[in-house]
């Protein structure tokens, strides 16, 4: 597995392909939902398998000491072997490295295991997505 920025408008496409697929169609959502206007002004992670893409993750800026992890996905097939771990880790790594102390993040509920496994504390419900997915406020400090 290689986990590297998308490059080619092919691999932003499949980027974006897997988050819409994932994060947004099973609630009817429109194409065009899983992106939002801070796109290119953030970091992009995406797993590739055999020069596919499965799992993708954006690491945004937020202010020199919080960065925040957004639009985690993987795709159904390759959950629960270590795609979403690996792109975490890099994710938190180039957190770290930028002068981050703190990363936050916003959790369904079926995945905050995922993200307690990592170190991640739950601190609050924080929003309902689309009328019916629970999201819960996630932090993680630096050491």
């Amino acid at each position: 597995m290689e986990i590297r920025e998308p490059t080619s408008p092919s691999e932003w496409a499949s980027y974006y392909a897997l988050r819409y697929r994932v994060l947004r169609e099973p609630w009817n959502q429109p194409l065009g939902s899983e992106r939002d206007e801070k796109e290119f002004d953030q970091s992009h992670f995406a797993a590739f398998d055999n020069n596919v893409i499965v799992g993708v993750g954006r690491l945004d800026y937020i202010d020199p000491s919080i960065r925040q992890i957004r639009f985690m996905a993987v795709e159904p097939s390759c959950q629960c072997k270590g795609v979403g771990s690996n792109l975490m880790i890099l994710m938190e790594s180039e957190a770290w490295n930028s002068g981050a102390t703190e990363i936050i993040l916003h959790a369904r509920e079926n995945v905050l295991g995922f993200y307690e496994k990592l170190g991640y504390i739950c601190v609050k419900p924080s929003h309902l997505l689309f009328g019916e997915i629970q999201h819960f406020l996630m932090k993680k400090k630096k050491g």
